[in-house]
């Protein structure tokens, strides 16, 4: 049974106009989109989703980052939906990435590292309700 993951193209993928490269990877890796938005997070946005991170010494250049351009979030599903979507973006310092990943071909760094990915099936039930509605949520079912 498919379940959902979270993922975002970060403003760096964005302003570097990768949205739709990225988009592309994310069907070919067969995930069916649900739902997808381009926005620009506000930092009160960003430090909400992110505030799981408050405490770590990266929250305050991590969520400048994420407001300070525009984003698209998406909500995908897919048989074993967030560890497929972590193994296609790859690890998160895109050095270490595997080859072919997203963030090997589209990051510039650990910080700019092009996509979001949710790591695990609970934390991406509550990051794609923090962006959309379940209406929101298209499903053919």
């Amino acid at each position: 049974m498919p379940n959902r993951t979270f993922a975002i193209i970060k403003p760096d993928a964005v302003n570097s106009g990768y949205t739709g490269k990225i988009y592309d990877r994310i069907l070919q890796a067969d995930f069916k989109i649900l739902s997808a938005k381009l926005m620009r997070m506000t930092l009160a946005q960003a430090e909400g989703f992110y505030l799981v991170h408050k405490e770590r010494p990266f929250y305050g250049e991590l969520t400048t980052f994420m407001s300070s351009g525009a984003c698209m979030v998406l909500a995908l599903e897919k048989e074993n939906a967030v560890s497929a979507w972590r193994e296609t973006i790859g690890a998160t310092n895109p050095e270490d990435a595997a080859e072919g990943t997203i963030r090997k071909d589209f990051a510039t760094s650990l910080g700019e590292n092009a996509v979001h990915g949710s790591d695990t099936d609970e934390n991406a039930e509550k990051e794609i309700a923090f962006f959309f509605t379940e209406s929101e949520l298209i499903c053919n079912q």
